[in-house]
């Protein structure tokens, strides 16, 4: 999100988190503060492999509720992260994001298990994220981890019914899924949300 008017009218909307990117190789980067912050929805910056002095600073300066890490950070960055957090008292909720394609590939958030707040199952593609593509969500019923996590994935308008059945699907994880991120195929372009498209899909999700 980076247009203070788009951004007002999806905080608008109800939603609880409004992410921010700050990975310059993405379209969506925040490259300059937008004249507009939500302050009901929490904020959320997105990183990539950054050098955690700069994760903090951006954190402090744009007043994060979250920070997610969407590249190959492992658990002792995650450590030194949540040390740098606690030493400047800033008390960040930190996600961890995962790139899936079987249930294999569930096995690699166990060592993140008490340094991350939440995972974000997100699909494996060449680029962090924001590619439009969905896993099969059924994978899910073999996470059997205590952490709980965000569903992303190229999620669309059409596919509220397709939640809601994998959502009932027998062994789907359902108390531990914390909400579902909605990026790329919500957007008329990159970092500008079609607000109408998220209203339709938060009330059929609803229905």
């Amino acid at each position: 999100m980076r247009d203070a008017e788009n951004i007002r009218a999806v905080e608008a909307l109800g939603i609880d988190w409004m992410g921010f990117i700050f990975w310059p190789h993405s379209s969506r980067f925040v490259s300059e503060r937008p004249a507009y912050l939500p302050t009901r929805a929490k904020r959320v910056g997105v990183f990539v492999d950054e050098d955690i002095e700069h994760v903090c600073h951006i954190a402090g300066d744009y007043a994060l509720d979250l920070i997610q890490l969407h590249g190959s950070e492992s658990p002792a960055y995650l450590r030194a992260l949540r040390q740098h957090l606690a030493d400047e008292g800033s008390p960040i909720a930190i996600i961890k994001a995962f790139n899936i394609a079987t249930a294999a590939d569930l096995a690699q958030t166990a060592p993140y298990a008490g340094l991350a707040d939440c995972f974000l199952f997100d699909t494996k593609a060449l680029q962090p994220g924001g590619n439009g593509m969905q896993f099969d969500w059924s994978i899910l019923t073999a996470y059997d981890a205590t952490t709980p996590f965000l569903l992303s994935g190229g999620i669309g308008p059409d596919d509220a019914k397709n939640l809601r059945r994998a959502f009932a699907l027998d062994g789907f994880p359902v108390g531990k899924c914390l909400g579902i991120d909605l990026n790329s195929r919500f957007e008329s372009a990159p970092a500008l949300k079609d607000v109408e498209a998220l209203r339709h899909f938060l009330q059929d999700l609803k229905s």
